[in-house]
């Protein structure tokens, strides 16, 4: 599958994936996580490892999703609320609605 991770495309396949992760040991879990084989590895140490770049080169997101299209399983930060895993959009996100109804606090002037 060719995805993009840091502004240059890749041709990544699962099997390439579990070949290049035999033999490392998982960094402990500290954001999002990719479960590769019976380990979980986070996401920036996977895309270290496949892609050979520098982990500041690329985001956990571009991982994360080359990751999912594999058929990996990944797994949000584990501080993350319920419901805003990878990016999805949290509920009480406003909507130009919203900001229309309520006017928000009332600041009251000084005569």
């Amino acid at each position: 599958m060719r995805c993009v991770i840091a502004r240059y495309p890749f041709e990544l396949t699962k099997a390439g994936v579990l070949a290049s992760m035999e033999g490392v040991a998982p960094e402990p879990i500290t954001g999002e996580s990719v479960t590769i084989g019976r380990r979980r590895y986070p996401v920036k140490q996977v895309g270290e490892v496949v892609t050979r770049q520098d982990r500041r080169d690329f985001t956990g997101r571009e991982v994360t999703l080359a990751m999912t299209r594999l058929g990996f399983t990944c797994h949000p930060h584990p501080d993350a609320e319920p419901g805003t895993a990878f990016g999805a959009p949290p509920s009480a996100l406003p909507t130009p609605q919203n900001l229309l109804d309520d006017p928000g606090p009332v600041v009251p002037r000084e005569a």
